[in-house]
């Protein structure tokens, strides 16, 4: 039996839901089978809702603390602070509105990030806001150039660890932070792609002081609405864009006219008032992996050997390149959670393995193949069998 297996048999049966054994699921990188545990949450949540009606909220609240704690032990980082909320947008909103826009309208990203720090940043520059793509390639001068435009009128530094795209791993935020830090820019980092996939040590990359955007939607397996922005302890950011959650200490305080206050706390950043229903469905699947061994080291090994059986097993068939290809041909461990493939017919393509069965995730001329935990290897080679059948009914 392959390790692959090893891990995916003993994993199955407890998605029984989901169906997993049966079905040929490789959208990991998007959407995760969630455990069967995670049902028992959503039940559970509705079972303190009748019996503590409103004072269910300190049960919600322990229920969050879990997952930020699983954050703190995934990124070695026991003094950082994760407030939650429900979307990673909500979060980046009120982190902008931290920012000195008016003084220092420079906001420095790459060509490389996912539509929803895209298409904000985009609107954004349309009213006036500098908005600087730096191309992720050629990677040898990427931290060169990014550093190059850092200056006085630079707002902030917005990047992402993994390509939501070709799902390289940026091996360069170390060196740019540090530049950054120099000349007092602060970093943020979405992880979205790189939680649960990629281990990383905050303190041994030196990124302590960097805001990190994580959501619970792909490899952490917790669903909707669990979504964290990771900041350091002595951030003193005032929001402008802030909901009556980010000063629970200063609610019985009598109104005046004196700024606004923020909690010392996690909810610096956070808005209002909330469904919890994730956070107890989310708490049970953080039970489930510590209780099955899921250690950041134990993910990343499965995730290597599924990509690395996916690609191989894509060169095997040979496709013609002007069809479909790999998106990189870098070494295995500059890869994150999913194969990446490019296809002037990758809607199509997606599309026709859809009809037959195979769930996969397309964005242009971007064919994605997410595995999870749970995929066995002959999944791996029945996908490929499919896919192989769908590009040659297209020839």
């Amino acid at each position: 039996m392959s390790d692959i297996d090893f891990l995916a048999n003993k994993l199955s049966p407890h998605y029984s839901h989901f169906d997993v054994a049966n079905r040929l699921l490789f959208t990991g990188h998007s959407h995760q089978a969630w455990p069967d545990v995670a049902r028992e949450g959503q039940t559970e949540y509705f079972d303190v809702c009748a019996k503590h009606v409103d004072n269910k909220w300190d049960i919600a609240f322990e229920k969050t603390e879990i997952l930020r704690n699983y954050l703190r032990d995934f990124y070695d980082d026991p003094n950082g602070f994760y407030c939650r909320e429900e979307s990673t947008h909500v979060l980046f909103v009120s982190w902008m509105s931290s920012l000195d826009l008016k003084n220092k309208p420079k906001i420095i990203s790459t060509d490389g990030e996912f539509h929803s720090l895209f298409r904000q940043l985009h609107r954004l520059e349309e009213e006036g806001l500098e908005f600087v793509r730096v191309a992720t390639e050629p990677d040898e001068s990427f931290a060169e150039r990014i550093i190059e435009e850092m200056d006085d009128r630079t707002s902030a530094i917005m990047l992402s660890r993994v390509y939501f795209e070709t799902c390289l791993i940026n091996t360069h935020l170390t060196e740019i932070a540090a530049a950054a830090r120099e000349k007092g820019i602060p970093v943020l980092i979405d992880d979205y792609h790189g939680t649960n996939v990629v281990p990383l040590s905050i303190r041994e990359a030196g990124l302590e002081d960097c805001f990190i955007l994580i959501g619970g939607y792909k490899y952490l397996q917790w669903g909707e609405s669990n979504c964290f922005l990771r900041f350091p302890k002595d951030c003193n950011y005032r929001p402008a864009i802030t909901g009556w959650f980010a000063a629970f200490s200063s609610l019985d305080k009598p109104r005046t006219d004196a700024p606004v206050e923020y909690d010392n706390g996690n909810q610096r950043f956070a808005s209002g008032t909330y469904d919890p229903s994730s956070q107890f469905r989310a708490a049970k699947v953080v039970e489930f992996f510590q209780e099955h061994g899921l250690s950041p080291n134990v993910l990343r090994e499965q995730y290597l050997a599924q990509v690395k059986m996916l690609r191989e097993r894509f060169l095997a068939n040979q496709f013609d390149k002007s069809v479909i290809r790999l998106t990189h041909e870098e070494p295995l461990e500059r890869n994150g959670g999913f194969l990446s493939l490019t296809s002037p017919h990758a809607r199509q393509i997606r599309a026709s393995l859809m009809d037959n069965g195979v769930f996969t995730d397309a964005r242009g001329e971007i064919l994605r193949f997410g595995p999870a935990p749970y995929i066995t290897s002959s999944q791996i080679d029945q996908a490929m069998i499919e896919l192989k059948n769908v590009v040659k009914n297209l020839s």
